[in-house]
């Protein structure tokens, strides 16, 4: 598995717009996007825009009841996935709520039981929480991730099968 680079000192300006949206910011007017100190990206959405990628959300991909960690201060943290043809993630599970943008490629997922998924570039999804899952790139060409972990204070998001 590839490294996951942190997202938030510098957003190429279609992310900085997907990350508006991702924020609650679809419902019209103006908003900014502090994306490094003294730095501010300005957007506009306008209510009924086209390009939102989820809109109420509640299910995860397997049908799941999207549920937050509770009694904890909340913690968004996001990260970019990139599986080079051939890698794979290893086995895993999040334990927090996690919203993925697919920027590019084709992200294959097996969850524990034999459920595979593939999802394509322009694909948002929340993804499945407490159930193994292994990540992979069975195509010919690079897979990049948006994550967005929805996350609490002293909560891995994440945890590795042992």
């Amino acid at each position: 598995m590839k490294s996951q680079v942190r997202v938030g000192v510098w957003l190429a300006p279609g992310l900085a717009a997907s990350l508006l949206l991702i924020a609650g910011c679809g419902s019209g007017g103006e908003a900014a996007v502090s994306t490094a100190p003294g730095v501010v990206i300005l957007a506009t959405a306008a209510a009924g825009d086209p390009d939102v990628l989820l809109d109420a959300q509640a299910l995860t991909v397997l049908d799941q009841p999207v549920r937050y960690p509770k009694k904890k201060a909340a913690e968004i943290s996001s990260a970019i996935l990139a599986l080079d043809p051939g890698q794979e993630t290893g086995w895993h599970k999040y334990r927090t709520p996690l919203y993925a943008y697919i920027l590019e490629g084709t992200l294959t997922v097996e969850y524990d039981a034999g459920v595979v998924k593939e999802f394509a570039a322009g694909t948002a999804l929340v993804d499945a929480m407490n159930v193994w899952l292994n990540s992979s790139n069975r195509t010919d060409g690079p897979v990049r991730v948006l994550m967005v972990h929805l996350g609490a204070a002293g909560i891995t998001n994440s945890v590795q099968r042992p």
